[in-house]
Formats: C-alpha cells, structure tokens, sequence
C-alpha cells in the first residue's frame, strides 16, 4: 500500500508523459559522449580534437545558460524543450549522416556540437519548471524523485547501449540513435499540457535582474550554488579527471567501467531512497547525502582496488541522488513558478563554470604534490565545505511544503 502511495503521482497523465520523454531523451544523450568521441578519434587520433569538439558544446553551453532561463521563465516551457529537443535530434542527425558518409571534419562536428551546447543552455532551465506546473508543491517531492529514477535508469541503460552500438556498428549509429530520441522525445513533450503564467512584458535585461533578485534574495540558494561552486571543482578534479588516471595505474580501464556501472547503480538506488524518505526539511538530508562522496575519494587515495571502488561509487552515486532530488524539491516548493528557470540557470551558471578549472589545474597539482595527496585533501575539503553550508540556518532549517 505503501509503495502505491508512493506512486500515486503518476496518476497524472502530464507526469508519465514528462517522465517517459525525460528517459528516453537522457537515454540518447547517454549514448551521444562514446559515440562522438569515437567519432572524432575516427576523423582525427588527436586528443586535442577531442578536447576542441568538446569545448565547442560546453562553452557555447555556458554563455546561453542565463538566456536560456529567461526564454524558459518567458514562453510555455514544453514548447521550449519541444524546439531545442528537435534542433539537437536534427543536428545529431546531420552529424551522424556525416560520420556514416566518411565526409565528417573536426569543424563540421564542433559546429553542430556547438549548436546541440545552445540548444541544452535551454533546456535545462525550461526541464526545471516542468513538474512544478504540473502537479501540487505537496507532491513535488514524489514527483522528483520519480523523474530521477528515470533519469538514473536512462543513464545506465545509455551507457550499456552505447557499448554495444559503437562497439558493435561504429559510432554513426549511436550518433543517429541519439538523434531519434531527441525527436520522440520532442514528440512526447508536445503532448504535456502546461498551463499558461501570465508576465508583464519587459526586457531581457529586466528579467535577467528579476531573476538575479530572487537568486540572492533566499540565503539557502546562493550559499549552496555557493558551495556547488567549490564541490563541483573538487569532484570533477579527484574523480572525473585523477579517477580515470588512477585506475589506469591499478585496477583498470575495464575497472573503471564496472566502477562507472556501479555509480550509476547508485543513482537508481537513491531514486528509490528519496521516494520513500520524504524528507521534512530537504538541503539538511541533501548535504549529508553528499559527505557519501568522500568514501570514493580515500578509497582511490589509500585503497584503490575494484571492490572498494565498486562499493565507494554506489554509496557515491546514492549521495548524488539524494542531493539531486533535495535540491530539485526546494526549488520548486520556495521560487515562484514564474521565475523559477532563471534562478535554476544562475544556479546552473555557478555549478558548470567551476568543472573546468578542476579539469584544467588538477594534472599540474598531482604532478607537484602527488594524486595521493590531491585526494585526500580533496576529501579533507569536502567535508569542510559540506559542514560550513549545513550549519548555515536557512539550509539546515528548510522545511518541505505539504500543501
């Protein structure tokens, strides 16, 4: 009984629709990373090609993010997602037409990359605003934690698939396949019925201050993006970037894939977590969801053998989730539905903007002190900036709507 209850939100027809377009447009952008990699190792053996195709989705990502939250705050939020979803499925299209044919350069692929980075700064704030307008604050925690169980299964499946697709076919094909789900995903979303918030005209300028106001305006959201900015930095820097590195020299790539396996595993199993939790007062339980990413670090640091490992990513990967859902309840119980997109691309903005200084620095910091110590301190500062932001009233005191 206790489990349909939990469930009960699916009772809404939009939440199934939002839910089964999230999945299967993640599940295809899990599959997008190994194919176009593949795909420009295929056109150039150059790990600078690499680098330069990637740079070319994430900075234009990162300048249109704050645009993109006033678009989503300013017009019907799944029409958004229904254009950047067509434009990235047709994009991936011409990509993957291009890679099949043997005529792909690197600038074609970092042009139509960089298209895909403009068309995702739009739909991560429109995705944000969704559930909040379809369903009651009260349910919004059931709601998330649904959405991110899909998110979590879609990641995982993404990452199987698209072993065996480029694998087995060549990167074309994952390129295609994620390009067909981008379209029924924007098929999907075009069935959502959202109802329609009525805003004064004003300008671009005027929202983005309306936005900003907001932003700083609830201590609770600028101290955590705050503190994202720097957990963000020491994440990507001592597990995306050391980890890989670190396994090569121990247990393994092919570890690392099961490592990778596991973490996703664990983002299922927070899923389940926070459907059943409920959490009273969401960014207290959040934070110290994510003191599970410190086990990760020391065992890379101290024991980095697979079934430590392994073990370490799931409890990580439940820590993500944990926050994840928290965080997505917060905002959308506390920010008006009218200006939630832009306070969660400002949100964005700060989170994405500290990854690549962490890419960037962590090799020369590891090569003067050693990956070992870049690990532990890691650890040691995460633990610190965790408890600095829990301690802080307005984020240890945020209680959950009911009504």
């Amino acid at each position: 009984m206790g489990f349909r209850q939990d469930l009960a939100v699916l009772r809404h027809r939009d939440v199934r629709v939002f839910v089964s377009a999230r999945f299967i447009s993640i599940l295809g952008s899990s599959i997008a990373p190994v194919a176009l990699v593949f795909a420009v190792l295929d056109v150039s053996d150059s790990a600078s090609a690499v680098g330069t195709v990637l740079a070319a989705r994430s900075i234009p990502n990162i300048v249109f993010l704050l645009l993109g939250g006033v678009i989503a705050d300013r017009l019907p939020r799944h029409l958004v997602l229904v254009t950047a979803n067509t434009i990235s499925g047709l994009t991936q299209g011409l990509a993957a037409a291009l890679v099949l044919s043997g005529h792909a350069t690197i600038w074609q692929l970092a042009t139509i990359e960089a298209v895909n980075g403009i068309a995702s700064a739009f739909v991560m704030p429109a995705m944000t605003g969704i559930l909040p307008s379809i369903v009651d604050r009260a349910e919004l925690p059931q709601a998330n934690a649904i959405s991110g169980f899909a998110r979590s299964s879609a990641m995982i499946g993404g990452g199987a698939v698209a072993g065996v697709i480029v694998g087995l076919t060549g990167p074309g094909i994952g390129l295609a396949v994620d390009g067909a789900t981008f379209l029924v995903g924007a098929l999907l979303l075009s069935r959502l019925t959202i109802p329609r918030i009525e805003r004064a005209a004003s300008s671009v300028l005027t929202d983005l201050r309306e936005g900003w106001h907001e932003f700083v305006s609830r201590q609770w959201v600028w101290v955590i993006v705050l503190a994202f900015a720097l957990l963000n930095l020491i994440y990507t820097a001592c597990y995306q970037v050391l980890g890989p590195v670190i396994a090569d020299r121990t247990f393994g790539r092919a570890g690392w894939g099961v490592v990778s396996a596991c973490f996703g595993a664990g983002l299922v199993a927070g899923g389940i977590v926070m459907l059943r939790l409920k959490p009273r007062r969401p960014l207290r339980i959040g934070m110290i969801g994510m003191l599970l990413t410190i086990p990760v670090m020391l065992c890379l640091a101290l024991v980095p053998h697979l079934w430590a490992m392994a073990i370490a990513a799931f409890v990580l990967g439940v820590g993500f989730d944990i926050f994840g859902i928290s965080w997505e309840t917060a905002l959308g119980q506390h920010v008006p539905i009218d200006k939630l997109s832009r306070v969660s691309s400002y949100d964005m903005l700060g989170s994405f903007i500290a990854g690549p200084v962490g890419q960037l620095t962590v090799g020369y910091v590891a090569v003067a002190i050693s990956a070992k110590a870049v690990e532990l301190y890691g650890a040691a500062l995460f633990v610190l900036i965790t408890v600095i932001t829990l301690i802080v009233p307005s984020v240890w005191n945020l209680r959950r709507v009911d009504a």
